[in-house]
């Protein structure tokens, strides 16, 4: 299985269902907290993400999927499955 990787942050809603949406399916996700990384890990991440700005942001392997919405769009499509293979 794939490493998930979700920046969040500690009261955002969207954050929430993600992980619930994952663990859920039983995908262990390493969190990280978005307050929490420095200014240059930051700007890496922007980079990585073509400037997305809010949270979760959200990595299956190195491909970034986006937010709570794709995620949730992923999975209702039967698609998130085989990504995660």
């Amino acid at each position: 299985m794939k490493e998930v990787t979700i920046y969040t942050k500690a009261t955002c809603p969207y954050c929430i269902n993600a992980k619930l949406l994952l663990q859920n399916k039983g995908v262990m996700f390493n969190e990280i907290g978005i307050l929490n990384i420095s200014d240059e890990e930051r700007a890496q991440l922007s980079a990585k993400t073509n400037g997305y700005r809010t949270v979760p942001q959200i990595f299956i392997g190195d491909t970034f999927i986006g937010g709570f919405d794709q995620l949730n769009k992923l999975n209702q499509e039967g698609k998130l499955d085989a990504m995660l293979a």
